[in-house]
């Protein structure tokens, strides 16, 4: 099939697909006589695993870390394991940094309610964001 062709059964973009040939995550194409790139079956499988493989977090390096593994008959499952794994504690410590921020969130936007603008000095530029004394003490 044709660069068309394989781009139009995966979902992607011709452009994606010369991308992913030049970061070593798809194998050079064929080319006919006329220089077109030709692709096969395993083509379309490996543009597939590479858009699920993004889908879970992945890097493009991580991804070709385990095309690797395969392409030299190794099976890469324990090291897709990892590979999940440390994105699984990313994510969780990324939720609790959200929790954190979001809770931090809160507390200025209950601090805005009882705040009057008119308490606004310039030296302070924003007291909603400003720290009290009595917060400032606290850290």
């Amino acid at each position: 099939m044709l660069i068309g062709e394989l781009s139009h059964a995966v979902g992607v973009t011709s452009q994606t697909i010369r991308f992913y040939e030049r970061e070593g995550l798809l194998p050079a194409p064929r080319r006919t006589a006329n220089g077109y790139r030709t692709y096969d079956d395993s083509s379309v499988s490996r543009v597939l695993f590479i858009r699920g493989a993004q889908s879970a977090g992945l890097t493009l390096a991580e991804i070709g870390s385990v095309i690797d593994l395969r392409d030299v008959g190794r099976v890469p499952c324990t090291h897709v394991v990892a590979l999940l794994g440390g994105k699984l504690d990313s994510v969780r410590a990324r939720q609790a940094e959200l929790r954190m921020l979001e809770a931090e969130l809160e507390r200025l936007v209950a601090r805005s309610r009882i705040l009057d603008p008119a308490d606004c000095s310039d030296a302070s530029v924003c007291h909603i964001l400003g720290a009290t004394q009595h917060e400032k003490r606290r850290d």
